[in-house]
């Protein structure tokens, strides 16, 4: 769970490190604009913009019942990140997988991509996807009743 924070925190510690030094420099402007860029920065790496994970089990089991389709994610992931982006608020109909914090999630990448924990992989009634396009996605969420 800790290796999540990782990045997020090093981008905090960086631009307050460097705001730090514009202000001794006398460049409050300067500083305020770096920790502006730096602390959404780390919001955006972070796993709070992501729904709530399950684990895997879980989410296969919820799967089977409404038919969702389950993304297996990691934080710092860019590709992961434009998934989410890119489907916006629908991203809350899909079972979210962390497998830095789900072992079982990560071995259920492992198990579909040759030993390597590549993601975003997108299980669809039970057939693996690999980096899909998020429209694709988007495509495949069954609508509400």
């Amino acid at each position: 769970m800790m290796r999540a924070w990782i990045l997020p925190m090093l981008l905090v510690l960086c631009g307050s490190a460097v705001s730090t030094a514009q202000v001794l420099r006398g460049n409050l402007g300067a500083a305020a604009v770096l920790l502006l860029v730096f602390v959404p920065l780390a919001g955006v790496d972070s796993p709070l913009i992501f729904p709530r994970s399950i684990g895997a089990l879980e989410a296969q089991r919820r799967s089977a019942v409404d038919g969702r389709p389950v993304v297996f994610w990691r934080s710092g992931c860019k590709y992961c990140l434009r998934l989410r982006i890119r489907l916006g608020r629908s991203a809350r109909q899909l079972h979210w997988v962390d497998i830095w914090r789900d072992p079982a999630g990560a071995a259920a990448v492992r198990a579909v991509n040759g030993g390597n924990e590549t993601v975003p992989t997108v299980f669809v009634a039970g057939r693996p996807h690999v980096n899909p396009d998020p429209d694709w996605v988007r495509e495949q969420l069954v609508p509400p009743a």
